[in-house]
């Protein structure tokens, strides 16, 4: 199969969820070894969950059809140029190409504009818009410390691939 029909099927499945009114006009499709391995719709006011975006369900379909976590080798088409959520998913997922349909601009102009997370980002945390307050640090990082001897742990870290 080649990339247009992949890429036609992630617009398809974003016309399917939002005409059904399942949610935003977002599809996305993993894509390994030329075979669908994950396809997925856009699902955040259907199932009242703000993390249901296209690429992050596309991948736990994904993830669950090949029984691991590591998508490595696999490649996302996805109707729209990934949010930073979504972004951050597909790099812990190993994802190693996006094809993206319309860009970020072009959400923009349909009201999906995530500028202001773009924008946050790079801001120390003391000027970002939702606080962030440091607790209990000595207690969490005595499981850090047990972790990093755990002779049974699995690295899942993409910059560690």
């Amino acid at each position: 199969m080649e990339r247009k029909f992949f890429m036609e099927r992630a617009v398809e499945l974003s016309l399917k969820g939002s005409s059904e009114g399942k949610g935003g006009p977002f599809g996305a499709v993993i894509v390994k070894n030329g075979k669908i391995i994950g396809e997925a719709y856009n699902q955040v006011t259907s199932t009242n969950d703000p993390t249901a975006h296209a690429e992050v369900m596309a991948i736990r379909d994904a993830c669950k059809n090949l029984n691991s976590f590591d998508l490595t080798d696999c490649e996302i088409y996805t109707s729209c140029e990934p949010c930073p959520m979504c972004l951050g998913a597909i790099y812990w997922s190993k994802v190693v190409k996006i094809y993206y349909g319309n860009s970020r601009e072009d959400a923009k102009k349909t009201g999906f504009d995530d500028a202001f997370i773009y924008d946050e980002i790079p801001l120390p945390l003391s000027e970002r818009k939702i606080e962030m307050i440091q607790l209990g640090q000595k207690e969490a990082l005595k499981v850090f410390e047990m972790w990093d001897v755990n002779e049974k742990k699995i690295i899942t870290n993409p910059a560690l691939k």
